[in-house]
């Protein structure tokens, strides 16, 4: 086998597909969790911790003027950007819950019901217990 038919193999195979669609899905549910966390949940948590934005907090490496903001002191020189590693950080951690709730629900939907527990069966008729008790007395007589 060439290395081209192995190649188109592999690259035709439905995991490859399935793989490549979901890494397409997974950037454009990125972008929606990041502009929730930028667009309305920091400005929640902002207002609440006094109208603080994370976005410009920094440490200046490079002896820029503090009360910069962020864009302005990367142009000066190099800062270390760690609001934007919060608002980063917090972007993971809801993307990784809501894909681990639609993980759960996923598995909660495909997985088959509990088998349930047979009903026991119900008590033999009283004229059919007599019938047995009979036959059997028939048998021992014989």
């Amino acid at each position: 086998m060439s290395f081209l038919s192995e190649f188109k193999t592999f690259a035709l195979k439905g995991n490859v597909i399935d793989l490549a669609i979901g890494v397409i899905i997974g950037a454009a549910f990125g972008k929606i969790v990041d502009s929730i966390v930028t667009d309305l949940i920091m400005p929640v948590i902002s207002s609440v911790l006094g109208g603080l934005d994370f976005s410009n907090y920094y440490l200046a490496l490079a002896g820029q003027a503090p009360g910069l903001p962020l864009a302005e002191a990367k142009k000066l020189g190099a800062v270390l950007a760690y609001g934007n590693f919060i608002t980063v950080a917090l972007n993971f951690v809801i993307l990784a819950f809501i894909i681990f709730v639609m993980v759960r629900q996923m598995n909660r939907l495909t997985s088959s019901p509990a088998p349930e527990a047979a009903a026991p069966e119900p008590p033999t008729a009283e004229d059919i217990v007599l019938l047995r008790e009979i036959r059997d007395s028939l048998r021992q007589n014989r």
